[in-house]
């Protein structure tokens, strides 16, 4: 298995390097506006690198209305003298961030006072992603920990890994939940800095009721020129399916150029698992820490839900990613908005609670006296006594998943791997 992935991994990585040089010297091309000079076709390979950036960001890139034209912005005359070719691409891709302006806050969408972007990130394609590192030293509490307290049942997860690494305890613990017929769920967040987006959708459709069944759960929103199907600089790009296959559509190779990204191709539905059918209230416990798939899984209970926030103001992060090869480096650029079934996905700046919290550095997670958790009690007015240890129920599992955190100072990206191809969109039927 890991011959095979190793064999597929090195296949992409030559495939898509030539793909960049391809792009670098015929593919980055479009009709010129009147006004408007296009990248040379002669130049270094640090400079078709720099120019190709710029010309990807100009169609894919999230906020691609705001970026200048490029004889405007000028990628080779800005960057191709700073040293090390990394830092260069590292300079334009921050700079390339800030010209969106949330009207809301006056800072441009990706400010942050670090000198890299909030959401967007380059990779080389040697290295393991960086935003999810995992770090001996960052350990928090780890274990998922469940707590039956009356008609509340307290989940605490630390992160959401890969499904089908967790799928088997989710569906344990959610039959015993079941049994319990909780009409309040509170999903403990606070250190959950987000991960795999099937993993947190599956974590909805155990606690949603089947009313929800078809019903929108939440939408990815890419720019115009994506969605009108106008990116043509994504034919350089071979797609790729969930398992990392080629594909063939026509008797050609399929590109990315080939994706649905119109709304209706990219809407998810909620499709219940499990038995648990009485929740009415969700809380969740938030901090600055909680992140990505975590505050989608937030936003997406919010149209159907009475749930709340206790604690912190989240981190602020409604965008994911999909990569792009450029030569060396994998380029992820803010590529859509997470939108819940009411539209809503204004939470750049964080989702603030409903009721703020002052938590505490090492807290005794899933306690009733933890001060999180007991001022969710206090709203439901179930205020209660702590439990002993033996009325606790604790689900730990002995793999690293749970045994370590993510990096402490980072996010976990939201990257999307199930982008379908235009001929494979399928709509449910919508009760």
């Amino acid at each position: 298995m890991n011959t095979t992935i190793n064999n597929i991994f090195q296949t992409t990585t030559r495939h898509c390097l030539t793909i960049a040089i391809v792009i670098l010297f015929f593919g980055c091309k479009k009709e010129p506006k009147e006004d408007e000079i296009t990248s040379p076709i002669t130049g270094s390979r640090t400079e078709f690198t720099l120019d190709s950036l710029y010309l990807y960001a100009q169609e894919i890139y999230l906020w691609n209305d705001a970026l200048p034209s490029y004889s405007a912005f000028a990628p080779r005359e800005k960057y191709a003298h700073i040293a090390t070719e990394i830092n260069a691409v590292n300079n334009e891709l921050f700079d390339l961030s800030q010209f969106k302006i949330n009207e809301k806050t006056k800072l441009p969408y990706e400010y942050r006072e670090l000198l890299n972007p909030k959401y967007s990130y380059i990779e080389t394609n040697y290295k393991q992603n960086a935003k999810a590192t995992l770090s001996a030293s960052a350990v928090q509490n780890s274990g998922i920990i469940v707590n039956h307290i009356d008609n509340v049942t307290y989940l605490y997860l630390p992160s959401f890994p890969q499904l089908n690494t967790l799928r088997n305890d989710l569906d344990n613990i959610f039959i015993d939940i079941a049994k319990q017929k909780p009409s309040t769920m509170v999903i403990d967040l606070r250190y959950n800095r987000g991960g795999y987006i099937e993993t947190a959708e599956y974590l909805a459709n155990l606690i949603a009721s089947s009313k929800l069944n078809g019903k929108i759960m939440y939408v990815e929103s890419f720019n115009s020129t994506l969605s009108a199907g106008k990116a043509k600089i994504l034919k350089h790009q071979p797609y790729l399916d969930i398992n990392g296959n080629y594909v063939k559509i026509n008797g050609r190779q399929a590109t990315m150029a080939d994706i649905d990204f119109s709304e209706k191709g990219n809407t998810y539905y909620f499709d219940k698992k499990g038995q648990l059918e009485s929740v009415e209230n969700i809380y969740f416990i938030t901090s600055g820490l909680t992140a990505s798939a975590s505050e989608l899984l937030i936003s997406l209970f919010k149209p159907y839900y009475n749930a709340k926030l206790f604690g912190q103001k989240t981190f602020g992060k409604p965008v994911g990613f999909f990569p792009i090869e450029i030569d060396k480096y994998s380029i992820y650029l803010s590529s859509f908005l997470l939108k819940n079934a009411a539209g809503w996905f204004d939470y750049f700046d964080g989702m603030e609670p409903n009721i703020a919290v002052d938590l505490s550095i090492s807290p005794n997670l899933g306690d009733p006296e933890e001060v999180g958790l007991k001022n969710i009690l206090q709203d439901l007015e179930r205020n209660k006594t702590s439990l002993s240890a033996t009325n606790r129920k604790k689900y730990t599992r002995g793999s690293q998943h749970y045994n370590k955190t993510w990096n402490s100072d980072k996010e976990i990206p939201l990257i999307e791997k199930r982008l379908k191809l235009t001929l494979d969109i399928k709509t449910p039927n919508i009760q």
